[in-house]
């Protein structure tokens, strides 16, 4: 902010607000994505006044925080919204689709808006033609097809930052009517700091006109102002220069003082708390959202969001103090790059643990028993230290079913289908690196039921169906992974179209191909049996980097489907990516660490009970079933020296829906690891997922059983 702006706390100097930048940005998402959803389920007919209130506190709280930190073009958009969800919360005007259409392109606008300002190369959206829009919705009338630009755009911040913003706080708070008022300002630090309150009425369009009085006293300003904004704005707009004890505002036309001077003039407006330090003797004003711009005049239910607003670092005197400590409690904002930094000392202290419970086994249990029962104590608290730290990381589903109710709706629009969603398991907690992962497949997941199978409402009807089709979206913890489901109820999948579009495209299938290979074959690249290539899907791409992508967070991708009924598609996912229980085996004099996830059981075998087939294929019969044999020491070619013909146990493995049986040599047993990224540090190994430390400080590889499944098919 400029240096004239100054701060009311007793020790004086300016306030840099960029540090509350962060802040802002992350509270701004929030409540975009909460408006959002509102707006979603909003409904037209019976929409009552609560759920009506949350949505324009959502952009009451918006535009106080760009408002203040001098974010001109996001404050006018979320100006222009609020004076709109006023006049709907108030029932001056019935909602319609037209409005939530307006509503929903504008929260996309201001993520744009937001984006900019956070230092995105990406075009800033066009927002005029949206104000206009608002505003014709909010007088009543029927949007026109082609809305007029608006006359002149929002001036940019200029050498005092805050005014263009502010302006679109201070003229809609109206008092109803021209207003005659002479404003006291002083004692003043600096003369500049009145001549830039006679600047705001220059530069704010339509705040009023100022006037100088003559006065004895040189520390002081009077001025006489002519004006329709209400007294609270008024003092929210001279706070940026002038502390707001050394305002006092007198209004000539009811030749009474509107606001006594001092400190009582700050009770007018408990919408503004950044730079406020009432004396603890002072009552607590009514609750309202913390933020640079005064709530409307009427009441205003307190929303628990907007309870947020303020900053952690900013003193917020608006709320009564119990309820703000309470609230400031329950959350606490960390940077992903420090939780990280925790996770990886974590796994350092894990591998450490496993170094001191392997050389101690060495040691006499008799002369070192206090010693022994401290490393137990200390592999237990490792273990429960572990799980702690990684709960941190990990995030409620929701976080990534809450974008798709919104894209849904925009792409049934667009294909002219009724389509619901449904969610079930949100609050199924996946870590944060495989959420940021997951939801680009999951999108894609979704974006296919809807195009492809999804049938339109004529055709829905004719079969016997509802016209609205339905997409299932589910997650849930499945052992030692997550299972996410997307499901439709449209048409389903015809086997013998799939394996005539495969044959034409190249794709070699046997007579006698299984409906669950059938259905596999729509994730072959290239491969699409839309009749019309559209801008939603089509063109062919989407399905094979949905199986690659899923393949590459060590997760596999099912389907299953019925004609006519429809079509389910299954992703199972690891929980977390930076430690796993694991199985470790030897193999000659190798160490071979199998997710324990994956393994399903283990048994003695004899040479005899091998049954070698075609091109020196190896099967072994468990339980009338026979499983393909991979010898780890062909594959990892592993030298043989003292244990020769030691092969004698075999790990029953299972990935992709698919058992195969890994020859070793001796089980060592369960522990932790530490999965580390062989990839970055070397390069891609073939049938190895990572690497990790073991507990002597030798590297043993973590076997991909995804791969080593696709190798026995080969």
């Amino acid at each position: 902010m400029g240096p004239s702006m100054q701060d009311n706390h007793s020790s004086g100097g300016s306030i840099d607000l960029s540090q509350f930048y962060e802040i802002f940005f992350e509270e701004a998402g929030e409540n975009l994505d909460q408006m959002e959803q509102m707006l979603l389920d909003l409904d037209l007919e019976t929409a009552d006044d609560e759920e009506l209130n949350a949505v324009f506190r959502c952009a009451h709280s918006i535009k106080g925080g760009a408002a203040t930190f001098g974010f001109a073009d996001v404050a006018e958009l979320t100006h222009q919204m609020e004076s709109l969800l006023d006049k709907l919360r108030r029932h001056e005007l019935q909602p319609t689709s037209a409005m939530v259409d307006v509503l929903l392109e504008s929260s996309d606008a201001l993520r744009g808006l937001l984006a900019r300002h956070q230092g995105s190369d990406a075009a800033a959206p066009e927002t005029s033609g949206l104000v206009e829009r608002i505003r014709v919705l909010a007088s009543g009338q029927a949007p026109t097809a082609a809305p007029a630009p608006k006359a002149a755009p929002a001036p940019a911040p200029a050498p005092t930052p805050v005014a263009p913003a502010v302006a679109a706080a201070a003229a809609p708070k109206s008092a109803g009517g021209q207003r005659k008022l002479e404003i006291h300002v002083g004692p003043l630090d600096h003369p500049e700091q009145a001549d830039a309150i006679v600047d705001l009425f220059r530069d704010i369009v339509g705040l009023g006109t100022i006037q100088t009085v003559p006065t004895d006293d040189t520390s002081k300003r009077v001025f006489a102002v002519e004006t329709t904004s209400s007294d609270g704005d008024l003092i929210d707009l001279f706070a940026f220069h002038v502390a707001k004890e050394n305002i006092s505002i007198v209004d000539l036309d009811a030749a009474a003082p509107a606001a006594a001077p001092g400190r009582e003039t700050l009770k007018q407006d408990a919408g503004f708390g950044l730079f406020d330090d009432l004396p603890a003797s002072a009552p607590a004003p009514a609750p309202a959202p913390v933020q640079a711009v005064k709530a409307p005049a009427q009441p205003e239910p307190a929303a628990p969001a907007a309870a947020k607003q303020a900053p952690a670092a900013v003193k917020a005197d608006a709320k009564p103090a119990a309820q703000a400590a309470q609230l400031e409690s329950s959350t606490l904002r960390v940077s992903v790059s420090k939780v990280d930094q925790l996770i990886n000392l974590v796994g350092e202290l894990v591998i450490t643990q496993a170094m001191l419970a392997q050389n101690s086994r060495a040691l006499d249990p008799v002369m070192n028993q206090q010693l022994l029962a401290g490393l137990a104590d200390l592999d237990r608290n490792t273990r429960d230290l572990q799980e702690s730290v990684m709960s941190i990381r990990m995030i409620p589903m929701s976080v990534v079913f809450s974008r798709f109710p919104r894209m849904l709706r925009d792409l049934a629009g667009k294909l002219g289908k009724k389509v619901e969603l449904i969610t079930h398991g949100e609050a199924t907690e996946l870590d944060k690196g495989l959420i940021e992962k997951i939801t680009d497949p999951l999108t894609h997941l979704i974006r296919n039921s809807c195009d492809h199978g999804i049938e339109m409402p004529d055709i829905r009807a004719a079969k016997g169906k509802p016209e609205h089709g339905t997409v299932t979206l589910s997650a849930s913890h499945q052992g030692g992974s997550i299972l996410i489901e997307v499901k439709d109820d449209g048409r389903g999948l015809n086997k013998d179209k799939l394996i005539s579009k495969a044959r034409e495209k190249g794709i070699e299938v046997a007579d006698n191909i299984t409906d669950a290979e059938a259905w596999m074959l729509i994730f072959a690249p290239g491969f699409s049996t839309a009749e019309v290539v559209t801008d939603v899907s089509g063109r062919g791409v989407g399905m094979d980097v949905v199986k690659k992508n899923i393949a590459a967070l060590n997760g596999t991708v099912e389907i299953e489907s019925r004609e006519g009924i429809g079509m389910k598609v299954i992703v199972r996912l690891p929980l977390t990516l930076a430690i796993m229980d694991g199985m470790s085996v030897r193999v000659s004099n190798e160490v071979y660490i199998l997710p324990l996830s994956s393994v399903v059981e283990s048994f003695q075998v004899k040479p005899d009970e091998i049954n070698t087939v075609a091109q020196g294929a190896q099967l072994v019969k468990v339980r009338d079933e026979y499983m393909p044999v991979i010898e780890l020491e062909r594959v990892f070619e592993v030298p043989r020296h003292e244990y020769a013909n030691a092969n004698s146990i075999m790990v029953v493995i299972e990935a992709e829906g698919s058992r195969v049986a890994v020859m070793v040599d001796e089980l060592l047993g369960q522990q932790q690891v530490v999965i580390k990224n062989l990839e970055s540090n070397y390069r891609k190994v073939p049938n190895v997922s990572g690497a990790t430390i073991l507990g002597d400080g030798k590297v043993a590889l973590i076997l991909d059983t995804s791969g080593l499944i696709r190798r026995s098919r080969h």
